[in-house]
Formats: structure tokens, sequence, C-alpha cells
């Protein structure tokens, strides 16, 4: 890499150096302070960027507001078409509700459209900070292995200001991303352990999603149904975190640790309320039921 900087100029470098500093993101876009964002309010502003995750994140957000947009507007094309023979119809009152349904629908696509392209103008944002921290820090790289020189040293501090620059505007935008991520609504569907699980069995499940937790306590009964103190908890998604969960027994003054599994979030972004199943156990003889709506 050093033998491909020795033909580009020391004052070369301090322009494309300086340019990468004005392309600063909070200079071109009119995002709000940092203590609106979730991750940044608390003092959790994640310094350590990681592009692959909102890659992953991005798409399937994306994919799931496409879903509900798709939804809404099959539901305003079937409504439309009722409004048409209503008309013709002209029974008044019924034409009029329905064509509040309509308006009504036709709002929330518009919204539902902007939520779209503003997480499309943060992504790209993230990428072009991502592409220029990439190429600051490659410059970086080769300069270290040039022969020292005051020019050379003062294009190092520029670039590292560039590198350092570009990685706080990538915090910045994931934590006004995470804004537009929605809500999950966790519901609580029992465990399910056949031969594990016995008439008064008490069992204690923690659920934590970052900085968010929730605890809810179960006991079997006799006719093998399941009672429980809490069955809906509503979680804020996070881009870094995964859902982490804990299953213990209690017996008496006594907690046994059942298991702690991680669930990852991703296939979550979705219309549908999705039923999911986890291994609490390594062999799968005690296993936790839950169901997520976004």
């Amino acid at each position: 890499r050093s033998c491909s900087f020795t033909g580009f100029s020391t004052v070369q470098s301090r322009k494309l150096a300086k340019s990468l500093s004005r392309s600063s993101v909070r200079s071109r876009m009119s995002l709000k302070p940092p203590k609106a964002y979730n991750s940044l309010q608390k003092g959790a502003l994640i310094w350590d960027p990681k592009p692959q995750q909102v890659k992953k994140i991005f798409e399937a957000l994306k994919k799931g507001l496409n879903e509900y947009l798709e939804a809404h507007q099959a539901e305003l094309d079937y409504l439309s078409g009722r409004h048409k023979d209503t008309k013709r119809n002209s029974r008044l009152a019924f034409y009029y509700d329905l064509d509040k349904q309509i308006r009504s629908v036709e709002r929330y696509i518009r919204k539902l459209e902007f939520h779209i392209s503003k997480v499309e103008e943060l992504y790209e944002a993230y990428c072009i900070q991502c592409r220029l921290r990439d190429g600051a820090t490659n410059m970086k790289q080769a300069f270290s292995l040039s022969p020292s020189t005051k020019a050379s040293r003062e294009s190092l501090v520029e670039l590292y200001k560039n590198v350092q620059e570009c990685t706080e505007d990538m915090c910045f935008i994931e934590g006004a991303l995470e804004v537009h991520l929605g809500e999950f609504h966790v519901k609580m569907k029992g465990l399910v352990g056949f031969a594990r699980l016995c008439p008064g069995d008490q069992y204690e499940v923690f659920v934590r999603l970052g900085r968010q937790k929730w605890r809810l306590k179960g006991k079997i009964e006799t006719d093998d149904s399941q009672t429980w103190d809490e069955e809906e908890k509503i979680f804020i998604p996070n881009l870094h975190e995964k859902f982490e969960i804990k299953v213990t027994e209690l017996r008496g003054l006594a907690t046994i640790l059942v298991g702690v599994v991680t669930c990852d979030s991703i296939s979550f972004f979705t219309t549908k309320p999705q039923a999911i199943v986890v291994d609490i156990t390594e062999l799968g003889t005690i296993k936790l039921r839950l169901e997520v709506l976004w």
C-alpha cells in the first residue's frame, strides 16, 4: 500500500483529508440532538459501529415496512372498489363511512411511504460515512508505512481526526435509525417440557434486550395448564443487542438454572405474528414458547 502512495503529493493528501472532514453527516443532515435516540440518551454511545449488522437490520426493516405497505395498498384497492359500488347504489350513510375509511388508509399509506424514505435516507448516509471511514483508514495505514516527515505526520493527525469523525457520525446515524424500528409486542405462551414439567413446579423467566428487562413467574397447575403473573411485554428493538432468555426453576428458597439462550430479532420485522419456540436446555427437553408481533 505504501508503494501506491509514492506519487501522491503531500498537498493532495492534505486536500483529501480536509475534504473527508467536511463530509461530516451532521453538517449535511438536520438530525435531532443525540438525546432523542435510544442508544445515545442513556450514555450508551457505541463507538464501534457494526456495518454488517446494520445492513441486516436495514434490509429486514425495509422488507417488513414494504409488507405493511402492500397490505394496506391491497386494503385500499378493496375499499375503493366497494366505494364505487356503494356510490351507484346511493346508500348515503354507508357511503360516507366507507369514504372515511378510505381516507384513513390513504393517510396511513403516506406515513408508511415517508417512513420508508426516511429509513433509506439514513442508511444511504450511513453507507457514505462507512466508505469515507474505510478510505481514511486505508490512507492512514499507508502514511504510517511511509518515511516519517513533518508533512506525513500532519497528514496522519488529520486522517486520524477524519476516522474519528466518521465513526462518530456512523454511531449518530445508528441512533437515529433505531427510532424507526418500531416495537416488539412479546407474549408469553408457556413452557413445553413433556415429562420435565410436573404439577406444582414453579419457574421464573427473565427476558432481556439491552437495558430492557422482563421478569415473570409461572406455575404448573394440576391439570397441566400454566399460570403466569404477566402475559405481555413491549420491547423497543435495538440494532446491536439480541434477546437474552434465562429460565430458572424455583424450589423453595433455592433456584436451579435451567438454561440461558440468545435469540436474534431480525426475523421479527414482519406483518404477521411470529410463533417462537426456543430450546432452553441443550437437549431441548424444556422449550419456551413466545409470540412476537411487530
